[in-house]
């Protein structure tokens, strides 16, 4: 049975071998999932992710955010898959074709999350962007509409915030998964987040979401396992 702490994944958003593995070995037994970003990936390489794995505990989430022409995401997919994590991230924005050929050649069954709208963007970004005011003026529906996308391609699960899991679940049923980052716990919400769009674990555990990715909160705690316990049970409060 999926315990709390098996809903909370911890960013490793770090350059640093040694800090990245100081927080691997601190929160292992405190969390379910381990993402691994950009910035380590690249400046660490695949070693990090058998550093990981050999530690025990946690899982590996490697967010890649996969964005090329079609055939390049399928085979940088394939690769990333080697490496045994349980989900790589895939963006939406190319539609279902890239999508789906990554489903279509996953002989390893890594699960393929598709990343929709990004936390850090709101309505002004999105018009800047180009969107129509139907979509950029109502960031659920474009969500959603992604969300769609990633289904029908069949990915397993979708990257999107928590004020938007509610409407996806209803739609697009329980077994998609949803990942959401933007997550701050009550008692760490600040002004000038970075993030646009934030949901404390609880409210987006309650809207279905079935991992919650919270970074800050606990890596610049005084005590990051004590954080992501108290995580834990704002969590099991709501579950």
């Amino acid at each position: 049975m999926k315990q709390a702490k098996d809903y909370i994944v911890f960013p490793l958003d770090l350059p640093d071998y040694d800090k990245a593995m100081s927080y691997v070995e601190a929160l292992k037994d405190h969390i379910g999932l381990f993402k691994v970003g950009l910035e380590l990936f690249i400046s660490q390489g695949p070693d990090i992710l058998k550093s990981i794995r050999e530690a025990g505990g946690a899982g590996i989430f490697l967010d890649l955010k996969l964005h090329d022409i079609p055939v390049t995401v399928q085979r940088a997919f394939m690769a990333a898959s080697v490496h045994g994590p349980e989900f790589v991230t895939v963006h939406c924005d190319e539609g279902e074709e890239i999508l789906r050929g990554v489903a279509e050649n996953n002989p390893s069954g890594t699960k393929i999350l598709a990343i929709t709208v990004l936390t850090s963007l709101d309505q002004e970004k999105l018009r800047a962007l180009g969107y129509r005011d139907e979509y950029a003026n109502h960031i659920a529906a474009l969500v959603l509409q992604k969300a769609r996308i990633a289904k029908a391609a069949g990915c397993h699960g979708v990257v999107c915030s928590g004020l938007e899991v509610a409407a996806i679940k209803r739609e697009l049923g329980p077994e998609l998964i949803a990942v959401t980052p933007g997550i701050r716990p009550a008692w760490s919400i600040v002004d000038q987040d970075d993030q646009k769009r934030i949901v404390t674990p609880a409210d987006a555990v309650r809207n279905g979401s079935d991992y919650v990715v919270i970074g800050r909160p606990i890596r610049d705690a005084k005590d990051p396992a004590d954080a992501a316990k108290r995580v834990g049970e704002e969590i099991a409060e709501a579950l």
